[in-house]
């Protein structure tokens, strides 16, 4: 569970200081339901960027943003269709959109989910601690962006490979930037890095996405009821939901395919990784270049007894269709091809982990024989524009794309997808999944057995205790804004 004890000497002092910063702290409900967020606030936030270093953006942190740079209100779920002429396969494959998410992706909201709990509870102090944000790359920018708005110190520690972009933009908003060795598949390094930080300074909180079930809470409920609307607003009679596929990453954003298994019974939750580092597949280890999934271990916070299948994409495939949906060449070949001018301008949408999600839903509607009355589900997290130095590399290191580049592409890293690596799993090897979470959790970082086997055998119990905290954490915080006294 998450802790909600409530510490009432650091509670009045971050009461204090959301007064004297003007800071207002969304509920969940808000969040999932932005049209219920006070007027006076929706009024100002018709003059705020969306990436503003400014408090109003914590009411931004939902779906429904309306997809402007800045000035936007709210309006209906972010999300899209991509179309069969693009897929090579009749069943209709969606994706929510997390561009218009404060810094561009939606790990702003999970790291809203991890740390303002503590905040409202008088657990970690915003003039006396330092949030500690480990990550691959976008959590730790949406967690030192939410700590700016509610006026905490941070401190970034993502790997040294990750994207030119991801540490620029992290030398604008962080306190303390660490870059760890390796690339994205290098997780332990960032926790060592943790260790560390806890034995030599007595400042830090560390809010690990991995482990951290505010992470699961909001995908759970925010992102599980985007996708549901999504899908009540696109399903015509005799449509069925045939489930959701979404890379592992820090075990976050498959949460909310707990929530829709409880609305749709019958829909599949597919677990997404690379084919270059198979951890769930085949126990394995390796780097690889999809920036935005995090491997060489099982997050503890991935529902592993809720999973039905994992689903392995090669990174070349995802490089190669990077270049294709945005060079000029790429594009021009795609329009030949009649993608229509609307589903070329999305393309750009998709960053590197999103055109992985899409190529593992293509993968399991080929694998299961989807046909159109199928609807399959994915989150393209975040989109190219957090990428673009990684196109320019591209550039220099291939030359110039062009139409024979876009044809060999699409042919051999999209329309010749095949259902190699991937395992439907049988109860003993979900469990041979779920095991894996010993080596990094119970020896590595301090869990005990214990709670392992809680995760395993109080199923669904244990997760339906965590899901069911989210009324008593909006009370916290309702009286949290009423205590300001900057909400009547």
């Amino acid at each position: 569970m998450i802790d909600l004890t409530i510490n009432k000497t650091i509670l009045r002092e971050t009461i204090k200081r959301a007064r004297e910063r003007n800071i207002v702290i969304p509920t969940y409900d808000q969040m999932i339901h932005p049209e219920r967020v006070p007027d006076s606030i929706k009024q100002k936030l018709a003059k705020t960027g969306l990436w503003e270093v400014n408090p109003l953006n914590l009411f931004r942190i939902t779906w429904k943003n309306e997809p402007r740079e800045k000035g936007g209100k709210f309006g209906g779920v972010n999300f899209l269709e991509i179309p069969s002429e693009l897929t090579g396969v009749p069943a209709r494959i969606f994706g929510l959109v997390g561009k218009w998410f404060p810094t561009g992706a939606h790990k702003v909201g999970a790291s809203f989910s991890c740390l303002v709990p503590r905040l409202v509870t008088g657990q970690f102090s915003p003039t006396t601690h330092k949030a500690v944000w480990p990550s691959t790359g976008n959590y730790c920018r949406g967690g030192a962006y939410n700590s700016a708005l509610l006026g905490c110190d941070s401190i970034a520690i993502l790997p040294e490979e990750m994207s030119k972009e991801r540490f620029e933009w992290l030398r604008t908003i962080a306190g303390e930037i660490i870059a760890t060795p390796g690339c994205e598949s290098n997780v332990k390094e960032i926790y060592d890095k943790c260790w560390e930080l806890r034995q030599i300074r007595d400042d830090v909180v560390i809010f690990n996405q991995f482990d951290e079930m505010g992470n699961y809470l909001w995908h759970y409920h925010v992102t599980g009821r985007a996708i549901e609307e999504a899908l009540n607003a696109t399903m015509a009679t005799g449509d069925r939901f045939a489930g959701l596929v979404s890379s592992t990453g820090s075990g976050g954003t498959i949460a909310s395919g707990d929530y829709l298994r409880q609305k749709f019974p019958g829909s599949k939750i597919v677990a997404a990784e690379t084919l270059q580092c198979p951890t769930l597949l085949q126990n394995g280890f390796g780097g690889h270049r999809i920036e935005g999934i995090g491997d060489k271990h099982v997050p503890w916070i991935h529902n592993v007894r809720n999973t039905d299948m994992v689903v392995a994409v090669d990174d070349a495939n995802c490089i190669n269709l990077a270049r294709l949906f945005n060079e000029p060449a790429g594009q021009a070949y795609l329009a030949d091809r009649g993608l229509n001018d609307r589903s070329l301008e999305n393309l750009p949408l998709l960053g590197l982990s999103g055109i992985g999600n899409l190529l593992a839903a293509i993968k399991f509607a080929k694998y299961f024989e989807l046909n159109e009355h199928d609807i399959v589900f994915t989150v393209f997290t975040d989109s190219m524009d957090l990428y673009l130095s990684r196109l320019a590399e591209l550039h220099e290191e291939h030359g110039e794309y062009s139409r024979e580049n876009a044809v060999r592409d699409y042919h051999r890293d999209l329309a010749s997808i095949t259902t190699d690596a991937m395992l439907e799993l049988s109860y003993p090897q979900k469990k041979r999944v779920h095991n894996l979470k010993y080596f990094t959790w119970i020896e590595q970082q301090g869990r005990t057995v214990e709670d392992l086997n809680t995760q395993w055998y109080d199923f669904p119990n244990h997760w339906q205790t965590v899901q069911n905290q989210v009324g008593e954490i909006d009370e916290l915080i309702t009286a949290f804004n009423r205590e300001t006294g900057l909400i009547p």
